[in-house]
């Protein structure tokens, strides 16, 4: 995607939305502006109307029951509420309060966990991964036992594109009988979700990662459970009191409008030229005269969009600002106050520091073009020729 003479290689980071969404969206923001919560007049109908058609459009694209899906403010919020909700509730005598992430989830969950620690003294244990991302399934099956409440474990890495075997995953929990949450914010473009859904009990999902605005996001939660989540945020009680507070409906029009895209019977098709694209371009870069690698797993099991590439011998940071304003890609640092952290997805895989400086994540969409990829390359190569004749 190019943005007048710039490319865009950051669809991990955010997508666009797209002109048929937006036109969805635009109606409920000056003309059927009315509170969906507003029960005695039209307006108040009409929106409510909006949002629960937004509903049923996530559900059918997840494979659940509308009254399953709870509107947010983006998946950062919905794994919170996932995660602390689920603690808020456990009883201090409760036998089933310990719980496992991933050593790669988003930092949301991370910190989510912290607090989970630290403010309930809840033991919280890491599940480790492998040199290409995926969660180590022996360790798992170690560290489960009839004391974990829930399980958290991310569908596809944000940094690496990792896609794991949430199936296999889901046997080991619900065998232990602990729950299961998953943070698919990356899946939509990755994989169909109903296979996520099936196997798992919370959900977490953003529209802006999936071609809506942002702003929104949604938790599923399983009916069963539903007694289960102490909220996060009060107020009037809205959303069956799990999450108060007034609902958009413009930004829940967009995340419905963006879910009824990827029910459609070309998504297949998309994602598959969508990862002939991505492979062109690592492919493309590792005939470059330069130390280039690929980080994370090939194929398949790997987000169709994504390419965490390490160039051996030069900064990352240094890569992309030479780029500027040409190509747009990221790091898939965290900064947090200022300070620029290195990756700890990279360092979980066990990368040594001088690669993980070297790294950058590109990730291209639906809208990405051969000649996006094309002119990537040809602007990457000048870049590295340039930094490498001006530390010579």
């Amino acid at each position: 995607m190019r943005i007048s003479e710039s490319i865009y290689f950051d669809h991990q980071a955010t997508t666009p939305v797209p002109k048929g969404v937006l036109d969805q969206m635009l109606p409920f923001f000056n003309e059927s502006f009315g509170n969906p919560h507003s029960e005695d007049h039209i307006f108040g109908w009409k929106s409510a109307l909006a949002v629960e058609k937004s509903k049923q459009q996530i559900a059918d694209l997840i494979g659940s029951f509308p009254d399953e899906i709870y509107f947010t403010s983006g998946a950062t919020e919905s794994n919170n509420l996932a995660l602390i909700g689920l603690v808020r509730k456990v009883n201090q005598r409760s036998k089933r309060r310990r719980f496992l992430i991933s050593e790669i989830e988003h930092k949301c969950v991370l910190q989510s966990a912290r607090v989970i620690s630290h403010q309930f003294n809840c033991p919280v244990d890491f599940v480790p991964v492998d040199n290409r991302g995926r969660v180590s399934l022996k360790e798992l099956e170690n560290l489960l036992g009839n004391d974990v409440l829930a399980v958290s474990i991310m569908a596809v890495n944000n940094e690496i594109g990792t896609i794991q075997d949430i199936k296999k995953i889901s046997e080991l929990v619900r065998n232990s009988g602990a729950l299961f949450h998953c943070d698919a914010a990356q899946a939509p473009i990755s994989i169909d979700l109903e296979k996520v859904t099936e196997y798992i009990d919370l959900m977490s999902l953003s529209a802006h990662k999936m071609y809506g605005p942002k702003g929104i996001g949604i938790l599923y939660l399983r009916r069963e459970l539903q007694d289960k989540l102490e909220p996060i945020i009060y107020g009037g009680g809205q959303q069956n009191g799990v999450r108060s507070g007034t609902v958009p409906t413009p930004l829940c029009v967009g995340i419905g409008a963006a879910a009824e895209l990827f029910c459609s019977d070309d998504i297949v098709q998309k994602r598959n030229k969508l990862i002939q694209k991505r492979d062109l371009l690592i492919e493309e870069l590792c005939v470059l005269p330069w130390d280039i690698k690929l980080n994370g797993v090939e194929g398949t099991l790997r987000h169709p969009g994504n390419a965490n590439i390490c160039f051996k011998g030069f900064i990352a940071k240094d890569i992309l600002q030479v780029l500027q304003p040409e190509l747009a890609a990221s790091t898939g640092s965290a900064c947090s106050s200022g300070i620029t952290e290195t990756s700890y997805v990279l360092k979980a895989i066990n990368l040594p520091h001088s690669e993980v400086e070297a790294s950058i994540r590109f990730s291209l969409g639906f809208e990405t073009t051969d000649k996006d990829v094309e002119m990537a390359v040809d602007l990457i190569n000048r870049a590295l020729q340039k930094l490498s004749s001006n530390n010579s």
